[in-house]
């Protein structure tokens, strides 16, 4: 792992979890999650398992840290560290596609609705979900709205990132498209 990419992953999931504290909680607690947003930007930047696998235990220990969800600690563990290596996979996969931004955003689509899905779950089994709240109205409420928010952030953020990494000597995928 080159220093200089630890250091942009680092300053990736910083942005994510300033975002993520300052967006109010809603939904028994629930609110959507930038930085599942930051995550998955630093996957398609750094396409590597061990980084993948190291911007997924990060962004799930802050982001259990830092839910309103109550129990929501494990949950946010389990459910980034899934999320994050099954969207590894599939960019793998998808390779030059992957970069585009129209395709990372469909990604980012469905990657932040298998980690609504994998979260609620995982909360349901170990914790259960708050004041009696369905898992469907959950998902309706909060899940849903987390999805389109992720996918106007992705489309904001992502060809800024993306512009500026060209211009600079980091070595990602971006660079190397």
């Amino acid at each position: 792992m080159n220093t200089k990419n630890l250091v942009l992953m680092a300053l990736l999931v910083g942005v994510g979890a300033a975002l993520y504290l300052i967006i109010p909680g809603y939904g028994e607690g629930m609110k959507p999650d930038f930085m599942l947003t930051m995550m998955f930007i630093g996957i398609l930047l750094f396409p590597t398992f061990k980084e993948t696998f190291l911007l997924a235990i990060t962004t799930g220990v802050l982001s259990g840290l830092f839910s309103s969800f109550p129990g929501g600690f494990v949950p946010n563990i389990i459910d980034k560290v899934v999320t994050g290596i099954i969207f590894f996979v599939v960019v793998v996969l998808l390779r030059h596609a992957a970069q585009k931004v129209a395709v990372g955003t469909v990604l980012v689509c469905l990657g932040t609705l298998l980690s609504g899905v994998t979260f609620l779950s995982m909360a349901l089994v170990l914790v259960g979900l708050p004041g009696d709240a369905a898992f469907g109205v959950l998902f309706a409420t909060v899940v849903l709205p987390a999805v389109v928010l992720n996918a106007v952030a992705f489309i904001i953020i992502y060809p800024i990132i993306t512009s500026l990494l060209k211009r600079s000597n980091f070595n990602t995928s971006v660079s190397q498209a």
